[in-house]
């Protein structure tokens, strides 16, 4: 049995959105290729990639605010 490693590192801010030319926080790999959305787009046909996706690679949890440290 031979195993595929994913090529699923961390998405740059060169990579772009499918959809839209936005920035991609999401990427979902398939049998046939890998396909990249923004937040937006990756929410919207995420019921339907799901099922059929070898992986999702969410990393929308950096459009969230940073908190700030706190200065004396």
């Amino acid at each position: 049995m031979t195993t595929t490693a994913l090529a699923t590192g961390p998405l740059k801010a060169t990579d772009r959105c499918d959809s839209c030319g936005a920035q991609a926080y999401v990427r979902v790999v398939l049998k046939e290729g890998d396909l990249l959305f923004c937040g937006h787009h990756g929410h919207r046909h995420e019921a339907k990639l799901r099922p059929v996706a070898l992986e999702w690679h969410d990393e929308t949890d950096r459009l969230q605010p940073q908190p700030t440290p706190a200065t004396d």
